[in-house]
């Protein structure tokens, strides 16, 4: 029993990677909270990002699934996800001006990391398809072993996003001494230009399936 609660923790871990080392909404607010916050941001987002998906996963527990596999509920996901994107860049394009080293002082401005966090991963909509197929398909595997069973595949899935964003902060934020307020300005202008892509992409996913429903 315990070798197969640890081959769950396991395989999840290693299946949450995977996903987590792909470019995201999440992983480019990472890089611009670091900048901005520290090390912190990084874990802070995490603990966000792992309360929405606990509560996602109780939610499938509890049979939500099928209501996750709808169509609508893509198309509902891709464009509010796209607004939620475009809102966060079009924030950060406004507050470039005004954005100074040293990182410090700008410690308390815009969300908090916890809530950017749920925002980000609310605004990916292949964050619901993933856990209305592989997600659902693995918690009903580890449910099989009992609640130890989902709980082991759950702090697997969460440890794996807190240790590669957790060293992505650590990196953003090292290297802030070398950073001067134009490098900073552009490294934020960036972060900001890559939200909007995805917005776009989103949105243009979220048009495509709507046309199919119509």
């Amino acid at each position: 029993m315990l070798t197969t609660l640890f081959a769950i923790f396991a395989s999840s871990f290693v299946i949450a990677l995977s996903g987590a080392l792909m470019p995201g909404p999440l992983l480019t607010a990472t890089i611009s909270e670091s900048s901005r916050r520290g090390f912190i941001a990084g874990p802070l987002m995490i603990a966000g990002h792992a309360i929405l998906e606990l509560g996602l996963v109780i939610a499938l527990l509890l049979g939500l699934a099928p209501l996750l596999q709808l169509p609508a509920v893509f198309v509902a996901t891709a464009l509010i996800g796209s607004i939620i994107l475009l809102w966060m860049a079009f924030r950060m394009f406004h507050s470039l001006p005004s954005l100074h080293l040293p990182w410090g002082e700008n410690q308390r401005r815009g969300n908090h990391p916890m809530l950017t966090g749920i925002l980000m991963s609310m605004a990916n909509p292949y964050w619901i398809i993933w856990w209305a197929t592989i997600g659902l398909g693995y918690i009903l595997y580890s449910l099989r072993f009992g609640l130890w069973g989902v709980a082991f595949f759950f702090v697997g899935h969460i440890l794996a996003d807190l240790i590669w964003y957790s060293l992505i902060s650590a990196a953003v934020s090292g290297g802030r001494h070398f950073l001067t307020d134009r490098l900073y300005r552009g490294l934020i202008a960036v972060c900001a230009a890559f939200l909007t892509v995805f917005a776009g992409y989103f949105s243009y996913l979220g048009f495509v399936k709507l046309s199919t429903l119509i």
